[in-house]
């Protein structure tokens, strides 16, 4: 099959033949039918976060089955499903708790066994375990979700990582208040999540915060009450005025210091600082020693999903048009465009791009 392959950090990905194993016991082999391109694969490739090579890029897809492991019984060729990198093990403290996109033990294949993917006889690694950048996915019973067959399968990869991150950043992790004021910081395809999250839970004000107008003409689209252009404006002046003191929520969705320490400047007494974005590894987020008046600083790992049980429900949120992912999509484009959407990505002229394989 043909993959995007990470083999150095700052060079383009190249298009590999790679070998797909047949699935073990618990695994499915899953058509890739679109794949977006996130963020988190960048942070990667820059060498902002370490990984090693060569690997098999993307982490958020969407498919059907082809064949399943003998000891799989949830999913049978033909099934349409979504991937999620919350794999998950069901045995540990977090999963048996009702955190599973906590798991420590997520269940991979042993040095020892056949690799699932190979290039000229050796390992090639999964990003995430999943490898979307690929047309197809040999992957664990325990991230894949089964989903109804007339969704899209555009904007079912897109509910595998940013908008499932995005929405449950403000319905799972913060729990946001009906009539509550939110701000989220970044307009990428998480961001977008986390407005459309405050939107489907209520709240009253949500104001976007980016650099690039087009994207936050997007933002207004999905839901977002308020703008604030933080290329020409200070945005903690800005909020405070237009909250009258101060956002009950605030979401960072870039994975940078600066709006991290900005989200936490934001908030009214008694508020939430939710930090969803990458933050290189080794920063430092420096927040005031004083007057903390009961504000709380928190991460997100994915939405605190529970995916399969979550995903469906975005889906029906999609279908009712309630939760907008058409309007999410920026660029449509092939395998081979894989390098020119992280540089589309990059420069911020796109919200999401999705590679589709039909």
């Amino acid at each position: 099959m043909r993959a995007a392959v990470f083999t150095e950090v700052q060079q383009p990905l190249s298009i590999e033949d790679i070998r797909v194993d047949k699935p073990a016991s618990h695994e499915v082999l899953v058509r890739t039918m679109a794949t977006g391109v996130c963020h988190s694969d960048l942070h990667f490739v820059e060498g902002l976060y370490p990984m090693e090579t060569p690997t098999v890029m993307g982490h958020e897809g969407a498919g059907i089955v082809e064949a399943v492991g003998d000891s799989v019984t949830d999913f049978s060729p033909g099934d349409h499903v979504i991937l999620c990198l919350s794999v998950y093990c069901a045995k540990c403290e977090h999963c048996i708790s009702g955190h599973p996109a906590r798991c420590q033990d997520k269940p991979a294949r042993s040095a020892s066994e056949t690799p699932r993917l190979s290039l000229d006889g050796e390992p090639v690694g999964q990003m995430a375990l999943l490898a979307t950048y690929a047309e197809q996915m040999l992957v664990h019973e325990n991230s894949v979700v089964k989903v109804r067959e007339d969704m899209p399968f555009e904007g079912a990869a897109l509910i595998g990582c940013g908008v499932t991150t995005g929405v449950g950043a403000a319905l799972n992790t913060a729990q946001i208040r009906p009539g509550s004021s939110v701000v989220v910081f970044g307009t990428g395809g998480v961001g977008l999540g986390a407005i459309q999250g405050a939107k489907i839970g209520g709240a009253a004000q949500i104001i976007a915060v980016d650099i690039h107008e087009s994207k936050l003409k997007t933002a207004m689209d999905l839901g977002a009450t308020h703008i604030v252009d933080s290329s020409s404006h200070d945005p903690v002046e800005a909020i405070i005025e237009l909250t009258r003191g101060g956002a009950d929520y605030t979401f960072e969705a870039v994975g940078l210091k600066e709006t991290a320490e900005a989200c936490w400047e934001s908030l009214k007494p008694g508020g939430t600082a939710t930090i969803i974005g990458m933050i290189p590894v080794g920063t430092k987020i420096e927040i005031e020693g004083s007057g903390l008046r009961e504000r709380k600083l928190q991460g997100s790992s994915m939405g605190s999903n529970r995916f399969k049980l979550d995903m469906p429900k975005y889906v029906e949120f999609y279908m009712q048009g309630r939760l907008l992912l058409d309007e999410m999509v920026t660029k449509r484009d092939k395998l081979d465009g894989i390098n020119e959407a992280f540089r589309a990505m990059k420069a911020g002229e796109v919200a999401r791009t999705v590679l589709m394989f039909d």
